[in-house]
Formats: C-alpha cells, sequence, structure tokens
C-alpha cells in the first residue's frame, strides 16, 4: 500500500499567508469568483492538498491557487506529472502529449511511432491566452512570428478566440472545438492596410493538442499563401489570465512583450 506524502510546500505558503485551512478555502472561492470560475473549495479539499492523498488540483482549482499565493502551480508542491506534462514534437511533423522525464523535462515520441491523445481534464479555459505562430515569407526568404494577445470564450465545448485590439497590427479570429484533448477548428488573420502584406485576409484550419494542465495548446496551422500554395507551421496558446473583465483586456490590449501601459 502506497503512503501519501504530505505536501509541506503547499502548507508552508497558506500559512505564511496567515490563513487557516478554512480561510484558505474561502479564499480560493473568492478568487474563482473573481475570475467568472466558481469552485468548490473547502477545508476538507485543502486538508487532501497538504496531506497528499490528493496529489493534484483541477484546473479551475490551480488558476485559483495562483491567484491568491502569486506563485505558479508547479511552485506549490504538487505531483509532478501532471502539472510538467508537454505537448512536443514527435520527431515526425506532428505532435505528442508526453509525460516529464525525472527533472521535468519533456522528452520526443520515437519519430514513426506517435501516441494517442491524453484525455485532458475538463474544465473552462475562458480567459486571456497568448497566441504564438510561425510562418515562412517566400517574398523575404525568412520566418516570422505571430503573436496576439486573445480572449477565449467557451461555450460547451466550443471555442471562439478573438484577438484583443491593440495586442497587433492584424486582428484574428479562431473558432475551435474540443473532443477531449484534441482541439480542431479554423483561423482567420485581417491584416493591416499599412502592413507589408497590405490588408489581405488569410484564413485556414488549426488542430491543437491541450496539456493535462489545461494552460497550454499546440499543433500546427494550414492555409494557402499568395501564390495559392499549401502552407503549414506550428501554433501555440499559453495562458496568461482567467479574468475576462473589461479591465483585465485593456491591460493586455498591448503588443506581447510590452510592459502593461506601454501601448499607444
Amino acid at each position: 500500500m502506497t503512503t501519501a506524502t504530505p505536501n509541506s510546500t503547499l502548507r508552508a505558503v497558506r500559512m505564511g499567508l496567515l490563513m487557516s485551512q478554512d480561510e484558505f478555502a474561502r479564499a480560493l472561492r473568492a478568487a474563482g469568483e473573481r475570475a467568472g470560475q466558481p469552485n468548490d473549495a473547502s477545508k476538507r479539499l485543502v486538508q487532501r492538498w497538504e496531506a497528499g492523498t490528493t496529489a493534484a488540483p483541477r484546473p479551475v482549482y490551480a488558476r485559483a491557487l495562483e491567484s491568491i499565493t502569486g506563485l505558479p502551480i508547479e511552485s506549490l508542491g504538487f505531483a509532478p506529472a501532471i502539472p510538467q506534462a508537454r505537448v512536443v514534437e514527435d520527431g515526425d511533423g506532428g505532435h505528442d502529449v508526453e509525460p516529464a522525464r525525472p527533472g521535468g523535462t519533456a522528452h520526443a515520441t520515437t519519430p514513426g511511432r506517435g501516441r494517442a491523445p491524453q484525455p485532458a481534464p475538463t474544465g473552462n479555459y475562458s480567459g486571456v491566452w497568448l497566441s504564438r505562430y510561425e510562418y515562412y515569407s517566400s517574398s523575404r526568404g525568412k520566418t516570422f512570428t505571430g503573436l496576439h494577445h486573445v480572449v477565449v470564450l467557451q461555450h460547451g465545448n466550443r471555442l471562439t478566440v478573438r484577438s484583443i485590439p491593440g495586442s497587433s497590427d492584424s486582428t484574428l479570429t479562431v473558432d475551435l472545438t474540443i473532443d477531449g484533448s484534441v482541439v480542431t477548428g479554423t483561423w482567420v488573420e485581417q491584416t493591416a492596410g499599412d502592413s507589408y502584406y497590405r490588408g489581405a485576409r488569410y484564413h485556414g484550419a488549426i488542430q491543437m493538442l491541450v496539456e493535462p494542465t489545461g494552460r497550454r495548446m499546440a499543433g500546427k496551422w494550414v492555409g494557402f499563401g499568395k501564390e495559392m500554395d499549401m502552407n503549414t507551421g506550428p501554433w501555440e496558446l499559453t495562458f496568461e489570465d482567467p479574468s475576462t473583465n473589461k479591465a483585465t483586456l485593456a491591460r493586455y490590449a498591448r503588443l506581447p512583450g510590452d510592459a502593461p501601459g506601454t501601448a499607444e
């Protein structure tokens, strides 16, 4: 019979906040309400975490824990198997969800031996995310990176993704459907009239895998270029903030990488 290992790190963080287990649970519920992601945190749940009988929190609790402690979930003493699982390139042009090796580094699958996707935990993916994709410009002979802050809204198994004005000189629209850990959909990007692409509109398909934490999606896009040649490249979404209120969106109305308040 395996003995649970107490989570002394979480207990120390809670005590450092001068909170009892009951007060900690109330703070978690309040954080969920503020983020629009209610949870049922209780004193008994906090006890199970600290005793190690529950090894890892569900995403809705992980986000509330990060909110009230100011620390990433990986620093709160939970079992590393789920939080450190990563979506990685499989060496054969695709992606796999891979557990981390001891030490926390995800490893790639042997080329040609792709795995079936692991089930992702159910949860609310609504919030602000960072969208990052790469594309090759044949006319300029180099690879570029497209970055947008986007707001994600979830309705059942559907995700609507819209770029936040001011976070890029182009507008991005993505519509996705979640099936377990697989996310599939379409994308449309409208470039600015004064950009290199002079207001051109591009569109295509996208498919990604969701990491078990629910905090990162990674995969590939496909679409047509100016010469009607079919192109593809990597695309990922990384979770930034669970809130979608007006004040939060205003903070992300800036170019990714700029400090808040520096966008014009």
